[in-house]
């Protein structure tokens, strides 16, 4: 699993899933060609390239006259899921209907949203509505028994890079067992139904692609496992609501509703301010806000940064904010490379003009409810970013809690927001250890040197199996951690692991 993360860890999530999404295409065709489908392989490829463009157009439009940055790997992925739901054809009527499904699609994320965000999976508003207006349905061809093992494989790939699985089981199981609830009633084969659901409906790719999607799904674990029950149930064809039953798209539609109800309501235009820097490759950027926003310390957004000829790691990146919500300004903390990608190359060249946006605020690595709550920081390299917006937070709201921080970096250069954790250890007497990992640097005489070991652990934090401990930093730092927390008794769950989707 460290080969398979390491891979994942290089590309975003959006990246990842464009590349399923054309595997599952490819997949069809090859199929299609050997006889295993009832397609033709040439339209399988000539409506998901009509789709494309039709989607990129319509998408420039739209960005053009809503005066928004446009983001084209999403509208690429919302023509290639259409793609897969729509019986390919090259008939004058499919291309009247997939250009009237690409054009709604498109349009609903700028329509149908709210402070910037829309409210709906694209691709489910497309297909209801060409549905309930023209009678033109989506066939949900991928849902077929041929094409499960890729649309399984890729799937679980999204789920371990998004690490959604909670919310992925929830709805699959609960699904399951509603349709089999169905199945005994109607005295069928319980076995056969099931089997069908699993390997000839929508719900394996439902699950995977669409129910996952990021901007129309809940950001906190425990409203994800709510909106995987929900679907879950309302996903059995027998159900319905006078005589509209239910259909995969309007499974989707309703569950949007829940999750956007859950979800904070934020859509911002940052501009920035100045960068500061730490070494050669440690910069904090700092941006003024065009409106307020409300978030917990500790907490993530999506950024979005057009910029020519984006890189596999695309234009839409998540960062941990770096800023107290005490503050009037947004920091994000990046550390950045010589060659580093497109992305962070397009971040170094920003000015006050650049557009940029913030949206999808999320996360569950925050502060515990309870003040009395006894914390332990582990911070590697950047990781050290969610401490600041925490750490900040208390010394502004004079909170003083228990905490001590484990900080490594490389050298003493790259040391990051020392004014903060200085300010911390005078006003709350935050007990903060710094660690230097690089063999040649000079090492001072109040910081360590080396990794943090078990023994560093036990020597600075004694009281350690009372305390919650935080996480953060690099994949192979984090898993590296866990392991060493585990192994001097600190149980699993007191132990909190920074993660948001797309982290690289």
């Amino acid at each position: 699993m460290n080969f398979i993360d390491s891979r994942l860890d290089r590309i975003t999530m959006y990246r990842l899933l464009l590349y399923y999404l054309v595997g599952l295409l490819g997949a069809a065709m090859l199929l299609s060609a050997l006889g295993f489908l009832a397609f033709n392989p040439l339209a399988i490829a000539l409506s998901a390239g009509y789709l494309v463009g039709v989607s990129v157009l319509t998408n420039r439009i739209f960005a053009t006259i809503f005066n928004v940055p446009s983001n084209p790997e999403s509208s690429l992925i919302t023509a290639l899921i259409l793609a897969l739901i729509i019986t390919p054809s090259t008939s004058a009527q499919n291309l009247l209907f997939l250009t009237a499904a690409a054009g709604l699609a498109i349009a609903s994320k700028y329509i149908l949203a709210i402070r910037g965000r829309h409210l709906f999976n694209p691709a489910a508003v497309a297909v209801a509505l060409t549905a309930a207006a023209a009678g033109e349905s989506a066939s949900w061809w991928v849902g077929s028994a041929v094409l499960a093992p890729a649309v399984i494989v890729g799937g679980v790939l999204m789920v371990r890079k998004i690490r959604r699985g909670q919310m992925v089981a929830t709805f699959v199981l609960t699904a399951v067992a509603a349709t089999a609830v169905f199945a005994l009633i109607a005295h069928g084969n319980i076995f056969v139904v099931i089997q069908k659901t699993f390997l000839e409906s929508a719900l394996l790719f439902l699950a995977f692609v669409m129910l996952t999607e990021p901007l129309t799904s809940p950001t906190q674990l425990h409203h994800q496992r709510w909106y995987g029950v929900l679907a879950g149930l309302l996903f059995p064809p027998q159900i319905h609501l006078l005589s509209l039953y239910s259909t995969p798209e309007l499974v989707l539609l309703a569950s949007n509703i829940y999750a956007f109800v859950v979800n904070p309501k934020v859509k911002l235009l940052p501009r920035l301010i100045k960068t500061l820097s730490w070494g050669p490759n440690v910069h904090d950027f700092v941006f003024a806000l065009d409106k307020p926003i409300s978030y917990q310390p500790g907490q993530y957004m999506e950024f979005t940064l057009p910029h020519k000829k984006p890189d596999e790691r695309g234009s839409r990146r998540y960062f941990t904010l770096a800023s107290s919500p005490t503050e009037q300004t947004l920091r994000l903390g990046i550390k950045i490379y010589p060659q580093g990608s497109t992305f962070k190359q397009a971040l170094q060249a920003m000015t006050a003009t650049t557009p940029f946006a913030a949206a999808q605020l999320g996360g569950d690595f925050v502060l515990p409810t309870d003040p009395t709550r006894k914390l332990a920081f582990i911070a590697g390299g950047i990781g050290v970013t969610p401490f600041r917006s925490m750490i900040k937070y208390l010394v502004d709201t004079n909170d003083p809690r228990d905490v001590t921080l484990l900080y490594s970096e490389r050298n003493v250069a790259e040391l990051a927001y020392g004014d903060v954790f200085a300010a911390a250890q005078a006003k709350l007497q935050t007990k903060v250890v710094y660690t230097l990992t690089d063999p040649n640097t000079l090492v001072p005489a109040d910081m360590h040197a080396g990794v943090i070991t078990p023994e560093l652990i036990m020597a600075e934090v004694p009281d350690y199996r009372e305390r919650l401990f935080y996480v953060s930093g690099p994949h192979s730092m984090v898993k590296a951690m866990q392991a060493v927390l585990k192994a001097i008794g600190v149980s699993e769950h007191n132990v909190k692991v920074d993660f948001f989707p797309g982290y690289v």
